[in-house]
């Protein structure tokens, strides 16, 4: 993998540089965290009564996320012209999301084993009440592996944006994108216009992130006021455990990679930090999307892989929610005393291979993935999740992280891989340098 010369310019996705907001906003969400945790604590009433703060931040990124995956990926596909540059470069990503995901996977079904935090719980299956199972997973059920496939097509274009699922919003996006490449010159105006659209969109999402420590205040705030530390009883192990889990996976797993591409893991993260700090606050990584795209492509990464690679990873590649699923489906078959063949637990990673793509980026959607893939393999009692309701929201957090962390680490892969990474001024602008 070698590097190549700068990347063409890209429409601003931004009326300011990544950059120009580093420290105050950085320092603004720290603040948000650590007084929503403060009052969360001190007046668990009050914390509770904070949650439509959080939950409102959160919808007004969701209602952008839809159009700005469409307008990026659009770009991604026909800025690039060639239609078989666009297939090897989302063959790469594949290729390297199914492989990352695996190893999550594996990972952590090995360390649940290892630590064996459900054993000794020997919870009776049967009497455990499946109640607050349904209540987390309304309005979300799971679908059949067939039924996936075939929701991936929007029943119209209209309802693609409308209905909060990525895949149809990226399933439509190929679509204009390979049509408007196919157009040529004729398909000109119609990318001016999307950029153009794109744009307005990156503005807008601008002006919202400005609400971030807020949002980061709420959330914060309501998590320790409903749930508190004393909610956490035996499954404290679990958390710790998965905490860890995911920390060794980033530092080992993709500084390792980050290695391979020739730039250090701690100074990306350092680069990050405004948004690791966000998906913190707001256990959503969904959150940072747009900053994300803004700071790969400052970054030196080639701006159509930046828009076809982070949209569609936003979906395949959940290295954190990986590493979850594994943990807990084990945990609750621990906790039930439910025996486990090798075959089972294989069963259960060539299925979770499977699920874990339509596990949604924002909060709740890996309990969710959770409750489909011990209906789908039966092996695993699916009313034992209800242990886990309790805790799922304080795991949440660290697998918001490690996702985005993934897809950036991904980005940055798949451009090297390509020759669209300028590595020098990708150190540079790591070192603190412009």
């Amino acid at each position: 993998m070698a590097t190549s010369d700068p990347p063409p310019a890209a429409p601003s996705s931004s009326a300011a540089t990544p950059s120009s907001t580093t420290g105050s906003l950085y320092l603004q969400v720290l603040t948000g965290i650590a007084a929503g945790a403060l009052v969360g604590w001190l007046s668990p009433a009050l914390g509770e009564s904070l949650q439509p703060v959080g939950d409102t931040f959160i919808r007004m990124v969701k209602m952008l996320i839809a159009p700005i995956v469409f307008a990026t990926v659009v770009h991604g596909i026909a800025g690039v012209g060639d239609l078989r540059r666009v297939g090897r470069v989302g063959l790469k990503a594949l290729l390297y999301f199914e492989g990352m995901s695996t190893i999550a996977l594996v990972i952590g079904l090995v360390v649940v084993h290892v630590l064996q935090p459900g054993a000794g719980m020997h919870r009776d299956a049967g009497t455990l009440s499946t109640a607050s199972v349904e209540a987390q997973t309304h309005g979300r059920e799971s679908m059949t592996f067939v039924q996936h496939l075939t929701n991936i097509v929007p029943e119209s274009a209209v309802g693609a944006f409308t209905g909060g699922e990525i895949l149809q919003v990226l399933f439509l996006a190929i679509l204009f994108g390979l049509a408007i490449a196919s157009l040529g010159e004729k398909g000109k105006p119609a990318l001016a216009a999307i950029d153009a659209i794109s744009a307005v969109l990156f503005k807008v999402i601008a002006l919202v992130m400005r609400l971030a420590p807020i949002g980061a205040f709420g959330a914060m705030a309501y998590t320790v006021g409903h749930f508190g530390v004393s909610s956490l009883g035996n499954l404290l192990e679990l958390m710790l455990g998965f905490y860890a889990t995911a920390l060794i996976f980033v530092i080992v797993g993709l500084g390792s990679v980050c290695a391979l591409v020739g730039i250090s893991l701690f100074h990306l993260l350092r680069y990050l930090r405004e948004e690791l700090l966000v998906v913190l606050g707001t256990s959503s990584s969904e959150s940072v999307l747009p900053r994300l795209m803004d700071k790969l492509e400052a970054l030196g990464c080639g701006p159509s892989v930046v828009r076809l690679v982070i949209p569609t990873g936003y979906s395949f590649n959940l290295d954190g929610t990986s590493i979850y699923l594994t943990m807990a489906a084990i945990f609750v078959a621990q906790a039930t005393d439910t025996p486990l063949t090798w075959e089972h637990e294989a069963t259960l990673l060539l299925v979770l291979l499977l699920t874990s793509k339509g596990a949604a980026a924002v909060t709740g959607g890996g309990f969710v993935t959770l409750a489909a893939t011990l209906q789908a393999t039966g092996a695993i009692p699916v009313s034992g999740l209800s242990l886990l309701v309790g805790v799922d929201r304080f795991m949440s957090e660290a697998r918001a992280i490690t996702n985005m962390i993934g897809n950036a680490v991904a980005t940055l892969v798949v451009s090297r891989w390509e020759g669209e990474l300028d590595l020098d001024r990708a150190r540079r602008v790591l070192a603190g340098e412009r």
